[in-house]
């Protein structure tokens, strides 16, 4: 079998989608049957991607002769010219990030996050958005397997794309290895570099109204522990600016550290260090953060947001509704109560160990061999 992988989100993208994107192809380059290839096709007009993004036993094609956003307008109203063309004859190819290009042969598998733009299109960007939802019901109808990242997201598919129906496989993440509980010198050291004195509770993600971490600056007000610090982990994302704005006078009053970007071992760090991770979301197709946090044994106060209940389980203090008051002594518990906490942990831990990348990459493979025969 011939797999080809559109690899565009791994090129342009650090996290997310393009997290996932790098990471499934690693995984399944290690785990094809002997006779199976991967390609990894991607454009590249300005020459900007990275050798090291791309897996041994991997081929990557790169498309350098014309810019990828040209082709995906043209792609939004026109069948040719089909990807195939460029990216070379496959057996099966996997559109990862939301929307597919049409190919003339060869099975097309879609990878389909979550419907938070058809759920919340008020956090949406507009521009995506439109994209979105002029391309994707499209994209769905012409492939032929979805893959969605939770049993959650499978069923919110169907609802607003029937034409998903018989053909959607939930698969969820994985968590990587290297998220575990690091040592207390490393954390200190992570703490005297980013300048936290502190006890801290933690939030990571992509500062934008989704994610909600405004509404933790009203927890951190009402919360009875002395000198906590809230530190938020994510670059800027859209619709940010009334967040940032909100966030100024408790960075200026060290009552907030807000770190844009650090690289994985910091990130680990970081969670190891918490005293508790926080997770607001009003909508996740997945939530990767509260799980690693319980990978580094952090207990977790979160939102059921999307697919978070379904994700975490009994493993989290999962809250319905924002309610400051109840948000800030339910974490208050969490760091004072040595016995919860420690319930949290342990729970959190187990949860946590059941989410392998190497899982993933089976159950994907087992989907491009189903639309194949």
């Amino acid at each position: 079998m011939k797999i080809c992988m559109d690899y565009q989100p791994a090129v342009v993208q650090s996290a997310g989608i393009g997290r996932y994107t790098r990471v499934l192809a690693r995984e399944l380059s290690e785990i094809l049957p002997a006779g199976d290839s991967i390609s990894l096709f991607y454009f590249d007009f300005r020459r900007r991607a990275a050798e090291g993004l791309f897996p041994p036993r991997t081929c990557p094609v790169p498309c350098r002769f014309v810019p990828g956003g040209v082709m995906r307008r043209i792609w939004r109203y026109f069948p040719e010219p089909y990807f195939d063309r460029f990216a070379g004859k496959a057996d099966v190819y996997h559109f990862t990030n939301f929307v597919s290009a049409p190919v003339r042969h060869g099975a097309s598998v879609l990878t389909v996050h979550d419907m938070s733009f058809m759920r919340y299109p008020q956090f949406a960007e507009a521009r995506n958005l439109r994209n979105l939802r002029r391309s994707l019901g499209r994209s769905i109808a012409s492939a032929s397997a979805v893959i969605t990242i939770s049993d959650f997201s499978a069923r919110e598919t169907e609802e607003f794309f029937p034409c998903a129906s018989g053909k959607l496989f939930p698969i969820p993440l994985g968590i990587s290895p290297h998220f575990a509980k690091c040592s207390s010198e490393r954390i200190s050291s992570f703490r005297k570099e980013y300048g936290i004195d502190r006890p801290f509770i933690l939030t990571v993600g992509t500062v934008e109204p989704r994610k909600n971490q405004a509404f933790l600056l009203d927890v951190l007000d009402r919360m009875q522990s002395a000198g906590v610090v809230l530190v938020v982990i994510g670059g800027i994302g859209w619709k940010s600016e009334s967040i940032i704005s909100r966030f100024e006078p408790y960075i200026s009053s060290g009552r907030l550290k807000w770190l844009r970007h650090i690289d994985d071992k910091d990130l680990v760090a970081a969670y190891s260090g918490a005293e508790a991770f926080v997770m607001p979301s009003f909508y996740e197709g997945f939530g990767f953060p509260p799980l690693e946090a319980m990978a580094c044994g952090v207990p977790v106060v979160s939102s059921p947001g999307g697919s978070l209940r379904e994700v975490l389980g009994d493993a989290a203090c999962v809250l319905e509704g924002f309610d400051a008051d109840e948000w800030a002594a339910a974490v208050d518990k969490v760091v004072c109560d040595t016995g919860l906490r420690d319930a949290l942990i342990e729970k959190g831990k187990k949860r946590s160990s059941a989410y392998s990348w190497r899982r993933t990459a089976e159950l994907t493979l087992k989907v491009y061999g189903s639309v194949v025969r």
